[in-house]
């Protein structure tokens, strides 16, 4: 898997966990919601660390919390 596919999915899933569309984590967060769809379809191939963090800020969750997760094993991810 890509890493960018990795980050799609992990933020579909995170949104999931926590009953939020991807929409609403876009205005809870003031990351705008275009620059969040790029992200989540795959679009941007290396988005910035701020944003990222916007979102576990945004979710209350820490960025290794974010990470920590088998989509970002190194045996997932393609070079």
């Amino acid at each position: 898997m890509l890493f960018k596919k990795a980050l799609s999915s992990r933020i579909e899933q995170l949104c999931s966990e926590k009953d939020i569309t991807i929409n609403r984590l876009a205005e809870m967060s003031t990351i705008p919601p275009s620059t969040l769809r790029d992200i989540v379809n795959c679009k941007v191939d290396n988005p910035s660390s701020t944003v990222i963090y916007q979102v576990c800020k945004t979710l209350k969750i820490s960025l290794r919390e974010f990470y920590t997760s088998p989509l970002f094993d190194s045996d997932n991810l393609e070079d």
